[in-house]
């Protein structure tokens, strides 16, 4: 069964937001209304979103200033813009800055829900590490930003089962037993465009095995401790490109 979304939904056309909640209900994600782009930061403040879908001209604060505004909060949270304004230097600003794409009013329903459908299916980062503490840690962290987090502490289980909905893999390069190249070779086997960020504390010892996995088509590595920044950054790109090529299809 497709995973329920979390969808606020921001316009101060309440009739449209209204329509909008019917309409993803009947498709069993759970919306939720905003009037305003400060309406909708207090809701994100206290409440987990999956998707922000926002109108663009808004009296006060515009869709594209909420975004940005939203990203200080949220980084990870995925932000779609509507609007019946095609030619909007405002839009193109927002796209420029990350939001993930626009879709034209009046809605085409069918496509919109395309695009949930397929958010729900692949909308998860998944940390592969044998040290329950550092899934735990990082996972909470990644969380607060907005991600959906599947921790995998055992590397012996079947790892392709466990990718199938992700959409980035976060992959330690020293396993017990087993190793991450290991890993990476039986997840290429499957899913040969899947997104896999290598980590290691071992710079200098895992020197050949880094370079190794980035001629297997490894993302990057990134070295124990973590640089929560870059890696947000990183994560961001790589959920911003996928939606994109989504909206695009």
């Amino acid at each position: 069964m497709e995973r329920k979304l979390r969808i606020l939904i921001v316009d101060d056309d309440m009739r449209n937001t209204r329509t909008l909640c019917d309409i993803l209900t009947l498709a069993g994600h759970e919306p939720a209304e905003a009037s305003s782009g400060a309406q909708a930061l207090e809701l994100t403040r206290t409440g987990q979103f999956d998707c922000v879908l926002t109108d663009v001209r808004m009296p006060g604060m515009d869709g594209v200033e909420f975004h940005r505004q939203l990203r200080q909060l949220r980084p990870g949270l995925p932000v779609v813009l509507m609007t019946a304004y095609a030619a909007d230097d405002t839009i193109q600003m927002g796209l420029e800055e990350g939001v993930v794409g626009v879709f034209s009013k009046p809605l085409e329903i069918a496509n919109l829900l395309g695009f949930f459908s397929a958010l729900a299916r692949h909308q998860v980062v998944a940390i592969v590490d044998n040290d329950p503490a550092f899934c735990h840690v990082l996972g909470d962290i990644l969380r607060q930003r907005g991600f959906n987090v599947r921790p995998v502490t055992d590397p012996h289980v079947d790892i392709t089962a466990l990718t199938t909905d992700a959409q980035v893999v976060l992959l330690d390069l020293k396993l017990n037993s087993i190793t991450g190249l290991d890993l990476l070779k039986i997840i290429r086997q499957h899913y040969p465009s899947l997104p896999v960020l290598m980590l290691t504390a071992y710079r200098q010892e895992m020197a050949g095995t880094i370079q190794t996995a980035l001629e297997l088509n490894a993302s990057t590595c990134l070295y124990k401790p973590l640089e929560i920044p870059q890696l947000l950054e990183l994560l961001e790109k790589v959920q911003l490109q996928r939606l994109r090529s989504i909206i695009n299809q």
